[in-house]
């Protein structure tokens, strides 16, 4: 299953991400620029905010309530299809997803 991240910069990144594996597992595991993890997916650090693209915020999902509250004190700006990566685990219905990371 593909995922792919577009940086700030302009470049795109796209890469096999096995079913079950959040985006932030993913992105770290091969240096995707500005998706840094710091607490290792526990929701504690925001480090790895993501903006999931409108087409494919329904199937991503909604934020839970600490999520919600996480995404709040994210460096870059909240938009309305934030997510934290590490609550993203790939899916078949994720399959081809595309996410932007956020210019800090």
């Amino acid at each position: 299953m593909k995922a792919t991240w577009n940086l700030a910069d302009g470049r795109e990144i796209t890469l096999d991400v096995p079913e079950g594996q959040s985006l932030m597992e993913a992105a770290t595991r091969h240096g995707v620029p500005g998706i840094i993890g710091e607490c290792g997916g526990s929701m504690s650090c925001a480090t790895c905010h993501v903006v999931v693209h409108p087409t494919w915020a329904d199937r991503a999902g909604e934020p839970g309530p600490f999520e919600e509250d996480m995404l709040d004190i994210t460096e870059a700006d909240r938009q309305p299809t934030s997510r934290l990566s590490c609550q993203v685990r790939m899916s078949a219905a994720l399959d081809g997803i595309v996410v932007s990371v956020p210019e800090a």
